[in-house]
Order: structure tokens, then sequence, then C-alpha cells
């Protein structure tokens, strides 16, 4: 694969403090045969060891750095703080690719965030957003028996907030397109609603509460229809409508139970699982009328099909049982490749892509059953550990990012 390392002028608009290139890079060139990851030797920040250890952390958690403890790297990266401004050299073999400065104000994850996404931005050209480390992963956390609320953190694992606090289920959560809002289905007496709750400030609103069953929410990537599973006549069944409309168009209509749906990057399909064939397996179908209906494949030896997910580039993860346990998977909808994601033991479940659209957050359960959030490279394979707590956690789902 062709990376090219070009390190320019760059300034970071925002909260956050501003990230400047100080000297004229040179443009670099590595070309792989394979989908590797470039390794980095990262010595640290001369006097400023907190911001040190931000920028490590997010180094190691963006997913395009192998961070290595070996400073014959392939790149080298060092910090040092000076006043108020905080240097950094990026050099290759001792040759210098580029430098730049970042203002010392502000938290030292808000500088290690900026300084990485400056770093990444003008070094792949195949991560196409910006902003990346500045994203947040969504999930359920159950805190007790029958009661689950949704919970977000940054892509390190840290920096976890507690977004909704209902002695009740709050389950399937959804970002919205700004990243300023989560959709969810909150269980009450009467039946399933789907809400909505902003970040900041945090109001809630409810999107759908027809009779029965409101769940699987999803919003379209213009941010102006719902996909939601509902049961008005008794029959679970998929539904698109307006945001803040009650007008509904039905997309499905038959005795098996629907669930999952997911929206094309375009916003012309949704993609959702249904059993009607007696197991679980994905379908797509177009949002206008329902029709254009067609089933998904599975890898061989995948018998079910679930929690699909549609990225921004055409490919769908989902989850699929091979040998008794839940792997990812991945299905390729303009090529029709199907290729397997995790080979580690567990079950690994309910995966969400990342706006880099390499990387997928999902669920992993142990053979105890306790389970916690991981993140996949869908390129290289590898696994990291992301959060870890007492209480089952599930159902992640990655914000998204500006188009870069």
């Amino acid at each position: 694969m062709l990376k090219e390392l070009c390190v320019a002028a760059l300034v970071l608009a925002g909260a956050a403090p501003a990230v400047i290139f100080a000297d004229t890079p040179r443009q670099i060139e590595v070309v792989k045969n394979t989908r590797d990851n470039p390794t980095l030797y990262f010595s640290g920040v001369k006097n400023d060891l907190g911001v040190g250890q931000e920028v490590n952390n997010f180094l190691r958690a963006c997913g395009w750095f192998d961070v290595v403890p070996d400073p014959k790297a392939q790149f080298q990266l060092a910090g040092s703080r000076d006043g108020d401004r905080i240097r950094f050299d990026l050099t290759q073999g001792g040759a210098p690719v580029g430098s730049w400065q970042a203002g010392a104000a502000g938290s030292d994850r808000a500088i290690a965030k900026n300084v990485v996404n400056a770093i990444i931005e003008k070094t792949f050209k195949d991560l196409k957003v910006k902003g990346f480390c500045a994203s947040r992963i969504a999930f359920c956390a159950q805190t007790a028996p029958g009661v689950r609320n949704i919970y977000v953190c940054d892509i390190d694992g840290g920096n976890v907030e507690q977004i909704t606090r209902f002695n009740t289920l709050c389950v399937e959560p959804c970002w919205f397109p700004d990243g300023r809002s989560i959709g969810y289905s909150k269980y009450g007496r009467t039946g399933i609603d789907v809400v909505q709750t902003t970040l900041n400030p945090r109001r809630s609103r409810v999107l759908s509460a027809f009779r029965g069953i409101n769940a699987g929410a999803a919003i379209s990537p213009d941010g102006r229809q719902l996909a939601v599973i509902l049961s008005p006549d008794h029959q679970v069944d998929l539904y698109v409508m307006p945001v803040g409309s009650t007008r509904l168009t039905r997309l499905t209509r038959n005795i098996a139970v629907e669930a999952s749906p997911c929206w094309s990057p375009d916003g012309s399909q949704l993609a959702y699982v249904s059993d009607e064939t007696g197991s679980p397996r994905i379908y797509t179908v177009t949002v206008h009328d329902g029709s254009g209906r067609k089933r998904l494949p599975v890898i061989p030896g995948g018998r079910d099909a679930v929690t699909p997910d549609w990225s921004k580039d055409g490919k769908i993860v989902y989850a699929t049982k091979v040998n008794g346990n839940y792997t990812i998977a991945v299905y390729d909808t303009r090529t029709g490749e199907n290729k397997r994601a995790t080979e580690a033991p567990g079950n690994w479940e309910s995966p969400a892509w990342a706006a880099d659209n390499r990387q997928v957050v999902c669920k992993r359960a142990d053979g105890s059953g306790k389970s916690a959030l991981y993140v996949v490279d869908t390129w290289t394979g590898k696994t990291r550990l992301l959060v870890a707590t007492p209480y089952n956690l599930s159902m992640p789902v990655w914000s998204p990012c500006e188009e870069n």
C-alpha cells in the first residue's frame, strides 16, 4: 500500500489548542505490499510528562501507527516544552520530515488530540476525515439487573461519561450525523420508545412512541430520517419516518422479525436483519418504496448474520456465528469480497465502523460471559482492549467525523 507522508502548514480551529507547522517539510513516501502500519518511536515531551503521556495514548489509539520502543523505528517523534509552546519534530532515520508547534493552553488530552490529528491527517492519504482523535464511542453498561444506561468514551477508552441515568433499559445507541446527540431505545412501563439526548447541553426528546415496540433506531446520513423497528399491528417490521414527524413509510410486511437497520452511505438503502428463513440474515432494501430487496451472503462457515453497520466506503461489517461463537466479518458491497476480521477466541458481537472506514468497535464476551469493548483493525486483524469495567458492556457505536 502506498502511504504518502507529507507534513504541511495546518491550523486547527475550535476550542482545543491550535497546531501550527513551523518548518517547511519534505515529502516522504512509504511503499508496502501489505497494509501494515509504519513503526514510530516516540521519545516523549521534554519538560511536560503529562502531555507526553496523552500523545502516546492517542498515537496508539488512532490505529495508524505501530508505536514501538525501538529508536530505530521507521519514524521518530520527539517533543519539548518551552514556556507556553510545545514543539514536535518528526524524523525518518534521523532526517527531518517536519516540525510544528502546539499551544500549551488547555487540557493535556485536548493538546494530544490535536497533535495526533495533525500528524495522521497529513501523513495518510487513506484517512479521509478530520478530527479523528476527537471522535467518541457510545455504549451500554449494565449496572444492575434490568438496568442499562448509555455512556461515552474517547478513542483510547478514557474520559468515560455517563449520558443517561434511568432505572430501566437504555439500549441500541446511535449517533446523529453532527456527533452532538445520541438516539437510543428506552424501556418504559407501557412500551419501548426511541429517545434523542443531546450531549451539551443535556436535553432529551422522544422521537418515536408508537404503540408497541419502537427500537433499533438509525439516523440517515443527512440527519433527516429515522429508520426504526415498529410493531403497531403486532408485526415487527421496518419503517422510516422524518425526524420530528409521525409520518411512516413501511418497508417490510411479513410475519418475520426485523431488527438492526443501518443506512447506506448515500441514504438510498437500508441494511437490516430478518429471520424469515428461520435464522437471522442481513438484507438490503431501497428506502423510497421497499423495493430491490436482496439477501447478503455470509462468510464460508457462517450460520447467522446480525447487527450490520455500513461504512462510508461501501463495506458492511456484521457478526456471524462460526463453530458456535460469533465472529466479526466484512462484506464489500462494491467488490463482493467477504472476509473474516477476528480470529481470537470469544464471542465478538455488535460491530460498528469508525469514521476512518478501517477500524470497528465491538463487544467481546469471554468464556465466563463477561463482556468488554474492543477495537478491531479490519486491515490487519489486530485487536485492542478499549474499555473493561466490572459491568457488562455492549452495543458500542463510533461517532462520525468531518470529511477531509
